[in-house]
């Protein structure tokens, strides 16, 4: 994550919470976990997408069957430090790492219970489209003022 020097030239540290002004509580399913006894690894990124999707509808920006103009994903990344497990909560934090003209880079972390550090830690970038041509479009004005507040 961005900011985030690896020690030593080796793996990034995990990120704390604290650092995330956006944090959305996650409840995980019995459907999550895997064979292993843990929240298998493809779950984390359906976690990333909830987050964003979460603040966007619930400010009344995005209506996923009807806004003609939509975020695809283009780019995802997933450092796992810790495993996650069923019953125990999520917490995933959401930051704005990059806000561009059309595109917007997300800065996501998940957070075990009440640890302070991250569990897995990655980035998710949208590129904002007109929905019935695909083509790239300038982001709404209104989601780039909701977007503005959660720059670091």
């Amino acid at each position: 994550m961005s900011g985030r020097a690896c020690q030593g030239g080796g793996r990034e540290e995990p990120v704390l919470i604290d650092g995330f002004s956006h944090v959305l509580p996650i409840t995980t399913r019995w459907a999550d976990v895997d064979v292993y006894g843990h929240v298998n690894n493809v779950v984390y990124y359906s976690y990333f997408d909830t987050v964003v999707n979460e603040q966007l509808v619930s400010a009344g920006l995005l209506d996923p069957q009807t806004s003609p103009i939509i975020g695809l994903v283009v780019e995802t990344r997933c450092t796992y430090f810790r495993s996650l497990t069923y019953p125990a909560p999520v917490r995933a934090g959401m930051r704005v790492a990059k806000l561009g003209s059309s595109s917007v880079r997300y800065e996501i972390a998940l957070f075990q219970g009440e640890d302070p550090r991250a569990a897995a830690q990655g980035h998710f970038v949208h590129v904002y489209v007109d929905r019935a041509s695909q083509k790239p479009v300038p982001i709404p004005d209104p989601v780039r003022a909701l977007l503005q507040t959660l720059v670091v």
